[in-house]
């Protein structure tokens, strides 16, 4: 049988599943709606700023936007942010001061943290800061409540921080269920603790954010889930009015904070991409539902499976073998719009132990809201598999990875 007739075959017993994620795409796209409609959103606050950026009254309704969106008091949304890992560093940076303890109860955060920690020794470490770091791991995949209670009440924490997303890690994503059960048992034991919770690749799969929950500020990346494929960069910090300004003065500067930082122009994209988020969040999860679908179908073990809960957009495929790995990434490289006559080969990804290999064929370099394939070049071989702009795009992509996968391409 034809690749597409497998995969249109398959596709046909993912309908409730399909029209599941349509159900939460509705209730989250009525809730950005709200918000633009909320701030009065106008053609003017697309205007440019230069220089200091004061004044800049389109960047100040977009700040307010997320902050709706994403329930929080307040929220920083800017250009100036490189990634979310540098978000996430700014973040660490403006709560934690010499001598105070950092905790993280999801285990070791991702591979581009591990010299802003100083996991790895370097100079400008949190470590460098005399910043203590510990971690918890999580057991079967949920956070090990016992162990961190103990921890909390013998130890003075002031950040945990929480990642959801797996990572290039084996482990599941976390959900917010999960997330409310553990903050819940957190407060009974301290109330100051800051919870920060890393959501990049988890906003708009389900209707909640962390910040509903209990969690003080979460953190992501534009050009994942919340930038709906069309910010061209950037990154966010929302939560406690409080914490939100010491981010913005340590991306800034003291005294100044939020009330700089141009715009240049970007007002427009920002705007459109969060607008856009929920509809693109949707198609990146039926395509990851159909890639579960269909690759296990032909053989391969997924994570997610179709019938688990999904927490992010990304899809795991274990290949367990370094040239099936490789291919199927060159699949979905080929399958893209941009560099499609690109061979990918793995490299030394800064930030990373292990050569990695991705395919990111994207209007924006290392977009992982549209289709993009990378991993690891070490055991067990797992493709991460994430995004997707349309359904159709998504499903054209997997269409021709697996053809290249078989030797067909």
């Amino acid at each position: 049988m034809k690749i597409e007739d497998i995969v249109t075959e398959q596709e046909k017993l993912l309908q409730k599943k399909f029209l599941e994620i349509d159900e939460i795409e509705m209730l989250n796209t009525k809730k950005v709606l709200e918000a633009f409609q909320k701030y009065q959103v106008s053609e003017s606050d697309f205007a440019s700023t230069t220089g200091y950026g004061y004044n800049d009254i389109g960047r100040d309704k977009i700040e307010c936007i997320f902050a709706d969106v994403l329930g929080a008091e307040k929220a920083l949304v800017r250009s100036q942010f490189i990634s979310g890992s540098h978000a996430l560093t700014v973040a660490l940076f403006a709560l934690l001061r010499p001598g105070d303890l950092l905790l993280s109860i999801s285990g070791k955060p991702y591979d581009t943290l591990d010299e802003v920690i100083g996991i790895k020794e370097n100079a400008s470490s949190l470590a460098s800061y005399n910043i203590h770091y510990e971690q918890i791991d999580l057991v079967n995949d949920d956070f090990d409540e016992e162990l961190i209670v103990e921890f909390l009440r013998n130890h003075s924490v002031k950040v945990i921080e929480i990642q959801r997303s797996k990572g290039y890690s084996t482990r599941k994503s976390l959900s917010n269920d999960k997330l409310a059960s553990i903050i819940q048992k957190i407060r009974r034991v301290s109330s100051d603790v800051i919870i920060m919770v890393d959501n990049c690749y988890c906003e708009f799969v389900d209707a909640r954010s962390p910040l509903d929950i209990g969690a003080d500020i979460v953190v992501g990346s534009l050009i994942k889930n919340l930038g709906g494929g069309i910010a061209p960069n950037g990154a966010y910090i929302a939560g406690r009015s409080d914490l939100v300004h010491l981010c913005a003065e340590r991306l800034t500067l003291p005294g100044e904070g939020e009330e700089v930082g141009p715009t240049l122009g970007i007002n427009k994209q920002i705007l459109q991409g969060i607008f856009m988020a929920p509809s693109v969040v949707a198609s990146a999860l039926k395509v990851a539902v159909l890639t579960a679908q269909v690759m296990e179908q032909l053989g391969y073990i997924v994570e997610p499976r179709v019938q688990d809960e999904r927490v992010d957009i990304v899809q795991n495929i274990v290949f367990q073998d370094k040239k099936k790995l490789i291919n199927f990434t060159r699949g979905i490289q080929k399958a893209s719009p941009i560099d499609s006559h690109a061979l990918v080969e793995a490299w030394d990804m800064p930030g990373y132990d292990d050569k990695v290999i991705m395919a990111s064929g994207s209007f924006t370099q290392g977009s992982s809201i549209e289709l993009s394939c990378d991993g690891p070049i070490r055991e067990p071989f797992i493709a991460y598999m994430q995004g997707s702009l349309t359904y159709s795009y998504g499903k054209l992509g997997l269409i021709q990875a697996i053809k290249y996968l078989n030797g067909e391409e």
